[in-house]
């Protein structure tokens, strides 16, 4: 029988999902880490999480690495079925583009998928409200330091391990440092998102009336395309709707956009006002009172990536979205991330500490081609759904005049490695 190969200590630089996964991943593989989180403590609920889209693989990797594997099932909706519609904005009649009844993903909320990752770790392994400030490799080139900032106090603090894992989302300072000339790429459009929170108000016009308007909600992803723009909406655990809405335009200033690790934008109460008045002109009445009803509705300014050049340098591995910043479309984000850590940790198992080098590169030779695949994929289906032109198409897809052929192009399965990524050489 081989020997165990040894573990090292790796820090992990970001608390949310792709940090959590990275830190099942590497206690499974033998290796200790530490994660450090600017957040002060575990979010309750995220002011900017809000659904997302769990597919098989990742089920089953998380499934693995929790306590309680049911958890996961009772805490999630099925979306069996992929559902695209086309809406005319002016007599709001709809028709069906493309459905698929074996879709087979699951509906989470961020704060929940979250918590049951938090909640199955080892307690204090999270250091909670530790800024990340830099990194450097030690004197005898052994070892990675990292340098976090205490934000209670302002001290300074030296975390030393051998492995630096990246995982602090789209806006990745660690990717800065080590990509100086490094810039995300607008996409054309940003969304406006939220969860209205039903509890207690189950027998309400506006759930009666979404419910008939939407009969498939609890069992569905609906994506409706209106001209040149469109919503998404699924129903979540615990009486509560999530929807999207893609609106084209151009990319807004920075100074707009909150900074830290995501790329959400500041709203007014005239913003939202117009909104709602724009999704009434949209949309069916049904689904404009649901936008109308959400408490705190906020904006993502989308964003993707060309795909890097590398993921890891030395003793520094980039993970999530950190490693490879996608659109929303292929409902890829989260999962990437999970498989990212799947992987990360199956290929330092198998190296150990002694073949750091090794063990990274093929981390990097697994999950490079299949993220930059399904990044360019999810671009692609953004810019179809968006009404959009294609680099190889002079023409924009249009919803209302599409043929069946056509409208398969929209289908969550066209995405490469939908069955699942490979997670070993």
């Amino acid at each position: 029988m081989a020997s165990k190969k040894r573990g090292g200590k790796a820090i992990v630089v970001g608390g949310s999902i792709a940090g959590l996964s990275c830190a099942h991943a590497l206690i499974a593989a033998g290796w200790e880490p530490t994660v450090i989180e600017r957040s002060g403590v575990p979010p309750s609920r995220s002011p900017t999480g809000a659904g997302l889209g769990l597919d098989p693989q990742s089920r089953e990797i998380i499934s693995r690495w929790i306590s309680n594997p049911d958890l996961l099932h009772r805490s999630t909706f099925p979306l069996s079925v992929d559902l695209n519609r086309a809406t005319n904005s002016e007599d709001k009649i709809s028709r069906t583009l493309t459905r698929d009844e074996s879709f087979g993903f699951r509906a989470a909320h961020w704060a929940d998928l979250h918590a049951i990752l938090y909640k199955s770790l080892p307690p204090d392994l999270v250091l909670w409200g530790y800024q990340f400030v830099s990194f450097q490799v030690s004197e005898d080139k052994s070892k990675v330091v990292a340098k976090a900032k205490v934000v209670q106090t302002d001290e300074l603090v030296e975390i030393i391990g051998d492995l630096l894992v990246a995982a602090d989302g789209c806006l990745s300072s660690i990717r800065q440092q080590l990509l100086p000339k490094f810039k995300l790429r607008y996409s054309g459009y940003l969304a406006w998102r939220g969860v209205l929170d039903f509890s207690g108000k189950e027998d309400s016009d506006t759930i009666v009336g979404i419910r008939r308007a939407y009969p498939e909600l609890g069992d569905c992803l609906y994506f409706y395309l209106a001209n040149r723009t469109h919503c998404v909406l699924y129903e979540l655990k615990n009486k509560r709707l999530n929807w999207l809405w893609y609106i084209n335009g151009p990319e807004p200033e920075m100074k707009k956009i909150l900074q830290g690790t995501s790329v959400t934008m500041r709203v007014s109460d005239d913003m939202v006002k117009k909104m709602h008045e724009e999704a009434e002109k949209v949309w069916v009445p049904e689904l404009a009172r649901v936008m109308k009803e959400t408490m705190e509705p906020f904006i993502n300014v989308i964003y993707d990536s060309e795909p890097l050049p590398q993921l890891f340098w030395d003793y520094v591995v980039l993970v999530g979205d950190a490693a490879h910043p996608t659109t929303p479309h292929g409902l890829r984000s989260t999962n990437m991330s999970i498989i990212d850590a799947e992987v990360l940790g199956h290929c330092l198992e198998r190296w150990g500490l002694e073949n750091l080098h090794i063990a990274l590169k093929d981390f990097q030779e697994l999950r490079l081609p299949v993220a930059s695949d399904q990044v360019l994929h999810a671009r692609k289906l953004g810019r179809l759904k968006q009404g959009l032109i294609l680099n190889d198409q002079k023409t924009f897809f249009n919803p209302l005049m599409s043929t069946s052929d056509e409208c398969l192009q929209l289908q969550q399965r066209t995405m490469p490695y939908f069955q699942g990524a490979p997670t070993a050489s």
